[in-house]
């Protein structure tokens, strides 16, 4: 088994967001039941997390600026690690992500283990 990383991108700082607020609300059932599954099948490594808005990102010479997504409205609205044998079964289990339906994207990244 290898660990995946499941990022879920949406636009959550514009003024008219994609998905709105409503749709948010009607993916929230389904993301929960679909997250309890994905933990029901013993693949859920880590809990999905929500994370701010903000961020920051650090640069060369310490140079720091506010926001990882300045140049567009797009950021990271949850995270979670999964277990999957390869990237097309981990590709399968994100695919099931409720919130794609309604215009977010979700970005899967295999763990490379230290060596």
């Amino acid at each position: 088994m290898n660990d995946f990383l499941i990022a879920i991108h949406r636009d959550i700082t514009s003024s008219d967001p994609i998905p709105t607020p409503a749709q948010m609300q009607a993916a929230m059932k389904p993301y929960q039941d679909w997250i309890a599954a994905i933990g029901a099948k013993g693949r859920l490594v880590a809990p999905p997390k929500r994370w701010d808005v903000d961020g920051r990102v650090i640069k060369q010479g310490n140079a720091v600026s506010n926001g990882p997504f300045v140049e567009n409205k797009q950021s990271i609205g949850g995270l979670f690690l999964i277990q999957a044998e390869n990237y097309d079964e981990a590709v399968a289990i994100a695919s099931g992500c409720p919130i794609i339906e309604y215009g977010a994207s979700v970005e899967v990244r295999m763990a490379i283990p230290v060596q």
